[in-house]
């Protein structure tokens, strides 16, 4: 963080995007003038815009670098598998990219990351981007799924002793994540946590980080496509889903009804004649309640498909396992009918289908890889046909 600022970068308006970040640091540049310290922070901060979203971009290497790291992993792992002949579904890649990183990239180096610490309707949207909208993306990117198929043995090893764990299993556990998801907001905003964050950049920074953390840690499991030990059928992870859409809606509301400051001393010490600090309140208020709406009833739908799926292809299952059983006992009865006249007994007529089946793939086979991830996991044709979508 830059803390030398001149005096006339303030007039002019030529703020450091550190600065705007965190605006108290201002404080002590200009009093009578400018030339002296003092304790009134400037009221001529830029008035933001929706241009500013874009013109207010610097790169953080702290950010660039993991994303880039993150990123090049990622697509070497789809090169591998382009290379033996498998396929990785374009979409996936897409999620994990644009969706995932693109959008932790957006809100940490746009210019929702220069106005986070002046208004607090900018930070909901850093919130809800960073808790919400990135870490389902991510998860939908299936990079555990892509990692189990790719990775060098001694690699996949550990990531599967990793996922064995009893740690990974409480970590991944929904009623953890659950957890952490629905207190965590109500602890930030009504403690002094989040004021805490304003006035202190390495707190302001974790904070984001805690953010994508706890986003993951819930919708992964609810996601559903990679073989995490937390992972639920579609009933429980449907019910999950709709206890958190009330607490959603009492935090937004409660932060849009509030008649005091949350973080009250930074903002008024801001002084910007461009910004009512209780009306932006509300606004961000409203965008948390709104938007955990949007996102959870996204959800629900997503998960309601994957509960019909998963009920026609148990259904399809069954059915085939009568279909065999059938013909097993219309065959056993055909080769004793022909036994006693003492003809020859016919041939098992599934024998055929059975050893043909099995005989894997290379697919099959890395499907039983990350089989072995989760010992419960689900038979291995519906998990096959769930890592080669």
């Amino acid at each position: 963080m830059r803390h030398g600022v001149r005096a006339a970068d303030v007039v002019s308006g030529n703020y450091p995007r550190r600065v705007l970040r965190a605006p108290h640091v201002l404080a002590p540049v200009l009093a009578h003038g400018g030339d002296a310290p003092g304790s009134t922070i400037p009221s001529n901060l830029p008035r933001f815009t929706v241009a500013r979203l874009f013109t207010e971009v610097e790169l953080d290497w702290w950010l660039v670098a993991p994303l880039l790291v993150v990123t090049a992993l990622y697509l070497w792992g789809v090169w591998r598998l382009r290379l033996r002949g498998d396929r990785w579904p374009p979409g996936r890649t897409v999620a994990f990219g644009v969706g995932g990183v693109g959008v932790i990239a957006f809100a940490g180096m746009s210019g929702l990351g220069s106005y986070d610490t002046t208004m607090f309707s900018l930070h909901m949207i850093q919130h809800m981007l960073l808790a919400m909208v990135a870490p389902i993306f991510l998860a939908l990117g299936a990079p555990i799924t892509l990692a189990l198929r790719t990775t060098p043995r001694r690699v996949r090893s550990a990531l599967l002793a990793l996922l064995h764990s009893r740690f990974a299993k409480v970590l991944t556990f929904p009623l953890v994540g659950w957890a952490l998801y629905v207190a965590s907001p109500f602890a930030l905003y009504f403690t002094g946590w989040y004021p805490a964050t304003l006035d202190n950049q390495v707190l302001h920074e974790l904070l984001h980080l805690h953010f994508v953390l706890v986003g993951s840690l819930f919708f992964w499991p609810m996601v559903g496509i990679d073989p995490l030990p937390g992972r639920q059928s579609p009933p429980f992870r449907f019910l999950i889903l709709v206890t958190t859409l009330p607490f959603h809606a009492i935090l937004g509301l409660s932060i849009y009804t509030q008649t005091t400051l949350i973080a009250g001393a930074h903002y008024q010490a801001l002084q910007l004649s461009w910004l009512n600090p209780l009306s932006d309140q509300r606004v961000g208020g409203g965008l948390l309640w709104s938007s955990g709406e949007v996102v959870g009833l996204i959800m629900l739908a997503v998960v309601a498909a994957q509960w019909i799926k998963a009920s026609e292809r148990e259904a399809a299952r069954e059915d085939r396992r009568l279909d065999r059983l059938e013909a097993e006992a219309a065959a056993l009865e055909a080769a004793r009918a022909v036994g006693e006249g003492g003809a020859p007994a016919a041939a098992d007529p599934t024998a055929p289908a059975r050893q043909k089946s099995g005989a894997p793939d290379s697919a099959a086979l890395d499907t039983m890889a990350i089989s072995e991830a989760i010992p419960d996991a689900r038979p291995a044709g519906s998990a096959k046909k769930e890592v080669q979508r």
